[in-house]
């Protein structure tokens, strides 16, 4: 692709995999969704030609192989269902103060919907434009502004009204 240095590259893959592991939430699948972005960029590369422009298009590709993984595994949730199964999700909870509440405001921002998490990290973690959001998801710069501003009320409101911090243990 580019003529990106090794530094450039490291940057790169470490927005792209910050991304990942907020929109799966796992560390192992965010991994494998950052690599599943390289190899579909590679393979693609022909189709991006601006420098300026891969950030955003990295981004978006991502975002579309998360959409179409989260497709395939509602499917296969309800075949499962079919046949009596179910899937359970793990929690951790770290024993210091100033964790506990730093893993609540992380809390609540996982407990917002996919796409406002998506537009909040596009934003206001990797910097992109509003323009460029909108490129990467797929949707009207009007659209972006609405779901951003909504967004950030439900954040400021979980974070304000509902912290929920985790239990602290006393220790002697």
């Amino acid at each position: 692709m580019h003529d990106l240095d090794e530094q450039q590259w490291r940057e790169l893959l470490q927005r792209l995999r910050r991304f990942a592991l907020w929109l799966t939430r796992e560390p192992g699948s965010a991994d494998d969704l950052v690599q599943a972005t390289v190899e579909r960029a590679l393979s693609r590369r022909g189709q991006q030609r601006e420098r300026e422009g891969l950030r955003p298009w990295l981004f978006t590709i991502l975002y579309r192989l998360f959409l179409d993984t989260k497709r395939r595994e509602r499917l296969h949730a309800r075949w499962l269902s079919w046949f009596g199964q179910g899937l359970a999700e793990d929690t951790a909870n770290d024993e210091t103060e100033r964790i506990v509440l730093a893993q609540a405001d992380l809390q609540a921002f996982a407990r917002l919907p996919t796409e406002q998490r998506a537009l909040l990290l596009l934003v206001s973690v990797e910097g992109l434009s509003y323009k460029q959001t909108a490129e990467t998801l797929g949707i009207p710069i009007g659209t972006v502004m609405s779901r951003l501003s909504r967004a950030r009320a439900a954040l400021r409101q979980l974070t304000e009204d509902d912290p929920a911090p985790s239990v602290l243990r006393r220790l002697k």
